[in-house]
C-alpha cells in the first residue's frame, strides 16, 4: 500500500512539474511576441493611413505594428505618458513642446515625418484679397496653432506682427498692422473646424490639413490660400524619454523616412501633406 501511494505521489509530482514547465514555455513565447509588438497612437488622416502603409514593411523587419486611432489632440499624449502606447504620431513640434511644458511629460522627439500645411477656407470668398473689412476669421482654439496661423497670414500680407516677436508664440496682441481689421474667433476645437466651415460660419476658416482631408476637403484645391511647404511645423513621432534609442523605434523611423513611404505621401495627398527626411 505504501509503495502504491509513493508511486502515485511521484506521478502527481511529475504532472505538476510538467504543467509548470509548460506554463513557463508559454510565458516565454508570449514575452517574445510582446518584444515584437509596437503600439503607436495616431489621428486618422494622414497619420494612421501612413502607418498602415508602413505596417507590412515593418512586418518584414520583424515588428508587429498595432495602430490605435484618436480623434483629438489630448488623449494621445496621455496614453503615451501612461505607457498604453509605445509612441504617438499626430503632433507638430510647437504643440509637442507646449504639452511637455504644461503637463510635465517626459517625452522625446524620435524624428519628423511630414508637414501638413494649414489652409484658409471660405464659402463666401474666392481669395484673401476678397475678404471684406472686419472679416470674421475662425481659427483653432489650440494656442500652439495661433503663432503659426498669424505668421502665415503675415506672409500673405494680411497682417503685420511686431518686430522681434517669436512667431511660434505670437498672439493677436502682437499684431501691429491689420489693414482689413480682421476679427479672430478662437473658440472652436480644431477637429470641429471642417463642420464649422461646411455650415458656412465666418468669412474664412483656417483648418489643419489632417482634419480637412478627413472631412473630404482637398487642401490644395478647396482652400483659398495655403501655408508654404517650408513651414517649421513638422509632425513628429513622440516617445517616452529613452525609448528614442530603442531598436523598434529606430526601425519605425527608418521605414517612415524610406523612399517607399515618402513616395506614398506625395502620391496620395498630392501636396497637401509634404514628407520630410532626416
Amino acid at each position: 500500500m505504501k509503495k502504491w501511494l509513493g508511486t502515485l505521489l511521484t506521478f502527481a509530482l511529475v504532472l505538476v512539474l510538467a504543467a509548470c514547465g509548460g506554463s513557463d514555455d508559454k510565458t516565454g513565447s508570449d514575452n517574445k511576441k510582446d518584444d515584437n509588438k509596437l503600439v503607436v497612437g495616431a489621428t486618422n488622416v494622414p497619420h494612421a493611413e501612413i502607418l498602415e502603409k508602413a505596417k507590412p514593411i515593418l512586418k518584414e523587419k520583424g515588428i508587429d505594428l498595432e495602430i490605435t486611432t484618436f480623434t483629438d489632440y489630448v488623449l494621445p499624449n496621455k496614453a503615451l505618458d501612461s505607457k498604453e502606447l509605445d509612441a504617438n504620431y499626430f503632433q507638430h513640434i510647437p504643440y509637442f513642446e507646449s504639452q511637455i511644458k504644461e503637463n510635465g511629460y517626459k517625452f522625446a522627439n524620435a524624428g519628423g515625418v511630414h508637414i501638413e500645411p494649414i489652409g484658409v477656407y471660405s464659402k463666401k470668398y474666392k481669395s484673401l484679397d476678397d475678404l471684406p473689412k472686419g472679416a470674421h476669421i475662425i481659427v483653432s482654439s489650440s494656442v500652439p496653432d495661433h503663432g503659426r496661423i498669424l505668421a502665415m497670414l503675415e506672409s500673405k500680407g494680411l497682417i503685420k506682427l511686431k518686430d522681434g516677436v517669436n512667431k511660434v508664440e505670437a498672439t493677436v496682441e502682437d499684431i501691429v498692422e491689420n489693414p482689413k481689421n480682421l476679427n479672430f474667433d478662437a473658440k472652436y476645437e480644431a477637429k470641429l473646424l471642417p463642420q464649422i466651415y461646411n455650415q458656412g460660419e465666418g468669412d474664412a476658416v483656417l483648418i489643419n490639413s489632417n482634419y480637412a482631408i478627413d472631412a473630404g476637403l482637398n487642401p490644395i484645391k478647396d482652400s483659398i490660400a495655403i501655408e508654404e511647404s517650408d513651414s517649421p511645423y513638422v509632425n513628429i513621432v513622440a516617445v517616452n524619454k529613452g525609448d528614442e534609442n530603442s531598436d523598434k523605434i529606430k526601425t519605425l523611423m527608418e521605414v517612415l523616412h524610406s523612399k517607399e513611404i515618402q513616395d506614398f505621401i506625395l502620391e496620395k495627398y498630392e501636396g497637401s501633406v509634404v514628407p520630410v527626411s532626416e
